[in-house]
């Protein structure tokens, strides 16, 4: 299945089934999925990266595990004027590669700031900086996640 952007994917998707969030980094990936209807994105794990072989079997494991319809990944733009940066680049890599290996689709969803965002959340909620470190990742993957799931469900009413 290609990699596309979210939007372009959402058509292939069944009705039901759930999403798995991505938030790849250099060093972990922070993984959130959905419920089968599409309308939470809750948080499963965060993967220490190893190979790109390992990484893929884990998340293909999560997938089947959850009987997923697709995969949603972070691919935000660096820059405020649309180019891609270095992580971007990286992501689309992965996925590129990571599309050879299952027939699920895989949406590209651009969700800037979205580390930033749950950070201040998680100091909100007085984390401790161990807490916040052990949980960023998968926090970031659910508000990526949900942000995508809330601009499916727009699609779909609008469609």
């Amino acid at each position: 299945m290609p990699v596309a952007p979210l939007v372009e994917i959402a058509a292939s998707l069944p009705a039901r089934g759930a999403l798995i969030g991505l938030d790849l980094g250099t060093k972990t990936i922070g993984v959130a999925a959905s419920d089968p209807d599409r309308r939470v994105a809750t948080g499963v794990t965060t993967i220490a990266r190893k190979a790109f072989t390992a990484d893929a079997q884990s998340l293909l494991a999560l997938a089947a595990e959850r009987r997923a319809a697709g995969f949603s990944a972070s691919a935000c733009r660096s820059t405020w004027d649309g180019t891609e940066g270095p992580r971007a680049q990286a992501t689309r890599a992965f996925a590129r590669n990571f599309a050879k290996l299952t027939a699920l689709p895989i949406g590209l969803w651009d969700e800037r700031l979205s580390t930033a965002a749950v950070e201040r959340e998680l100091i909100a909620a007085d984390a401790s900086r161990a807490k916040r470190a052990k949980v960023i990742d998968e926090h970031a993957a659910i508000f990526i996640l949900q942000g995508a799931l809330d601009r499916l469900l727009r699609l779909a009413q609008a469609g």
